[in-house]
């Protein structure tokens, strides 16, 4: 049974680190785009239409192994994860060194947004695909 449980954190986790890593793609394509790579409102507009399918493919990963964990908490695990990898990796490495801070990174708006719509898609996704 532990051995279980470890099993489903870990596949958690590696769900959310897959997704921080294509997020992070995402993110470093749009600063070639001309039109984007200057626009914050642009880029998080363009990351909330591919936000759905980079979260399904992470929930279809993790739910892959037969897991039946509710949706909701499974998306804070793995929005949780994405989170630790931005202030590790993240703001430290790119924001900072562009003036940002820790607090401006971690206030902004649209993070709030992108966690909500995290959480949101894995809860449906399990909703229509798993319960």
């Amino acid at each position: 049974m532990f051995n279980t449980y470890v099993m489903k954190i870990s596949r958690a986790i590696i769900s959310g680190a897959l997704i921080w890593i294509l997020v992070f793609l995402l993110f470093t394509l749009m600063s070639f785009v001309p039109v984007l790579k200057d626009s914050e409102f642009q880029q998080n507009l363009v990351l909330y239409v591919f936000l759905v399918p980079i979260v399904m493919l992470g929930a279809s990963f993790y739910y892959k192994k037969g897991y039946g964990t509710n949706g909701f908490i499974l998306g804070l695990v793995m929005a949780a994860v994405g989170l630790v990898l931005d202030a590790v990796i993240t703001v430290p490495y790119v924001i900072i060194p562009h003036g940002g801070s820790y607090a401006s990174f971690y206030l902004n708006i649209f993070l709030l947004i992108t966690a909500i719509e995290f959480v949101g898609i894995t809860y449906f996704y399990w909703k229509l695909n798993v319960r």
